[in-house]
């Protein structure tokens, strides 16, 4: 008697113990992902590995099975155009104090960027349907039906209340356009997601690593002010979360961003 083959079941449940890369607070439990045949390492690559807490807050089941499909679309469509290109700036200045960098003052051109704003119940919902939503827009879901291209960082914009200390549920995840595409920006299928020219900006930054939550966002929103010369010539209630590698790493890089008054 010839013992039959167990077949693969395309999802594999376990029980896990994980730090949610984009909250950092600790999920336990069942939790599910599709095996992917050829994984990449993209800064959205969490949603179908390593987002528990991300996957587990979507609303209904067939949200986070859903968020499977952007990162098979990113696999399947990029055709080897993994390159990410930065965002230009011209450096301005910079601020030191014993060989550590307290922060830059930069000048970002006018550009366009694939912006949408959510506002669910909680601040973690909402980035994590916003990151959704633009990984859509940037693997196919756009006017050419194709990968559009990554480019670094990925923002968020964060509003707090005048004394920085609770943040608003309201975020925009922004998507700066690459070169090719600045002229004419492939239109989104999501009537959500807009595309806006934002103006050239001077911005003073300061680089963080690890987990963006909002008790480290305030922290660092604090931290920042508390560097800064003259804080009062930057906006008071809103910032700029910038994201440069996998938000899936334990070392994530950040940057926080201060935008100087027109």
């Amino acid at each position: 008697m010839v013992a039959s083959k167990k077949r693969e079941k395309p999802w594999r449940t376990r029980k896990i113990k994980t730090d949610c890369c984009i909250t950092g607070r600790t999920w336990r439990g069942d939790t599910k992902w599709k095996l992917l045949k050829n994984p990449i390492s993209t800064i959205f690559d969490f949603v179908a590995v390593r987002g528990a807490e991300t996957v587990n807050s979507m609303k209904t089941r067939e949200d986070r099975l859903d968020m499977a499909e952007p990162i098979q679309q990113l696999t399947s469509n990029n055709q080897g155009r993994s390159q990410r290109q930065l965002i230009p700036f011209t450096l301005l200045g910079r601020k030191e104090k014993c060989g550590e960098l307290l922060y830059e003052k930069r000048q970002y051109e006018k550009g366009r960027w694939a912006c949408i704003t959510m506002r669910e119940d909680t601040y973690e919902q909402s980035i994590c349907y916003g990151f959704m939503r633009i990984m859509r827009y940037i693997c196919q879901q756009n006017s050419l039906g194709d990968y559009l291209g990554m480019t670094l960082p990925i923002v968020t914009v964060v509003r707090t209340n005048e004394t920085h200390s609770a943040m608003s549920h309201d975020v925009t995840v922004a998507y700066f356009l690459p070169d090719y595409h600045q002229a004419q920006p492939p239109q989104p299928t999501d009537n959500e997601i807009v595309i806006e020219i934002w103006p050239a900006t001077t911005v003073y930054t300061r680089p963080f690593t690890g987990p963006t939550n909002e008790v480290t966002i305030i922290d660092q929103i604090s931290a920042m002010a508390e560097l800064l010369d003259s804080p009062g010539v930057c906006v008071n209630d809103s910032f700029i979360v910038a994201g440069y590698t996998n938000p899936a790493h334990s070392n994530r890089q950040n940057e926080i961003w201060f935008l100087e008054r027109p």
